[in-house]
């Protein structure tokens, strides 16, 4: 009865009980662990360095790359939040008040919009203006409501903020420090040929760090120029506009257009043609050219991913996990299209017919990254 197939299968299904135990174990802190091991990619050459200049001293090397995380990344947002919420309280207030009245906006556009637009709006029936400026004022009057409670959420659960902010610096010290003996451990544990391994692991790390690297790069840009540019016309709250267009210019192709460009059509509307002529430029060959020159270069090239790929696995990313989501989406969708690379490259992977590993690694998806694989094959 006892038999080794038994053995195996009991090992097995032990195996991936603990496995899923221990990942619902870590869910409260899945923000912290996600954070964690992305920082730590991002950091790990910061580190290896450090680690040369001192001479092998491992655990200066990492409090080091753990001090400059927290000043160049952690404690510049933990300021930009504190503004935030200040800004948020009195955008929601002047909202409530009636001092910002967007269907007073609305109104004044349609006031300047020509006779013959609005037939042509009314023709193919999307609504008539009274209705469209009542939806909008229950829109704003909606929209002050989420961001007030949102603002008590986050007061509420700063506790659970603070526990988890303290796990991630916890968890990243540790990851920086031991991550090359971790990531071996993982290798040799994973049950797949070592160049395929080594190359999806290869894969998750580079896309982190472009995803990291590019996108937040993108939209600090953005979201800094674009608030530069509402405090300059004198817009009010121009850091949680800022902010805004930081965070939609996470999404390819849509990204800033959404804030800046409702706004410009009010200054153009109402008269302040200077006003929104500058914002115009500022968006369309400022912030616009942000995004087509920096995107590619720091995402784009590096994940080899195609930009609607980027676009949807975002979008979606961040419906399902939230904010954590523009990370997992794409990469998500890099080892959805690595993995079947390494099928189609390979035949039927494990079945013993599989191409030798150099010739898999060296397939058109994934060239750039077969000489890495055959000099460790061969070494």
């Amino acid at each position: 009865m006892n038999s080794p197939q038994l053995q195996r299968g009991v090992f097995l299904a032990l195996l991936a009980v603990v496995t899923v135990a221990f990942l619902w174990v870590l869910m409260p802190f899945f923000g912290a662990v996600l954070w964690g091991v992305s920082l730590a990619i991002l950091f790990t050459p910061l580190y290896k360095w450090l680690l040369r200049k001192m001479r092998g001293k491992p655990n200066a090397a990492a409090l080091s790359t753990l001090a400059i995380c927290l000043v160049i990344v952690i404690l510049p947002l933990a300021m930009i939040g504190v503004s935030l919420v200040q800004e948020v309280a009195l955008v929601t207030q002047s909202i409530r008040s009636g001092q910002i009245n967007f269907a007073a906006y609305f109104q004044q556009i349609l006031a300047a919009t020509p006779q013959w637009l609005l037939n042509l709006v009314e023709r193919f029936n999307l609504g008539d203006a009274a209705a469209w400026q009542a939806r909008i004022s229950t829109i704003a009057g909606q929209g002050s409501q989420l961001i007030a409670s949102q603002a008590l959420a986050i007061g509420q659960n700063t506790f659970d903020f603070v526990v988890s902010f303290f796990v991630m610096l916890y968890l990243l010290y540790f990851l920086v420090r031991d991550g090359a003996s971790l990531s071996k451990t993982m290798r040799d544990a994973l049950p797949l040929a070592k160049p395929h391994t080594h190359y999806l692991l290869n894969k998750f790390t580079t896309v982190i760090r472009a995803t990291i690297k590019g996108n937040v790069a993108v939209a600090v840009a953005q979201g800094a120029l674009g608030g530069l540019a509402f405090w300059f016309l004198g817009v009010q709250g121009a850091l949680l506009w800022a902010v805004l267009m930081a965070f939609l210019s996470l999404l390819p192709a849509v990204g800033a257009a959404l804030i800046w460009g409702p706004v410009a059509i009010y200054f153009l509307a109402t008269g302040h043609f200077w006003q929104g002529g500058i914002l115009i430029f500022v968006g369309v060959f400022v912030i616009g050219l942000v995004d087509n020159i920096l995107r590619p270069v720091l995402v784009g090239k590096d994940t080899q991913m195609p930009d609607y790929i980027v676009l949807m696995s975002t979008i979606g990313g961040m419906a399902i996990f939230g904010i954590n989501g523009f990370v997992i989406g794409p990469v998500v969708a890099a080892l959805f299209m690595a993995a079947w690379s390494l099928f189609a490259d390979s035949g039927h992977v494990g079945t013993g017919h599989e191409k030798p590993a150099d010739e898999a690694e060296d397939g058109r998806h994934h060239g750039q990254h077969g000489g890495q694989h055959k000099g460790q094959h061969k070494g």
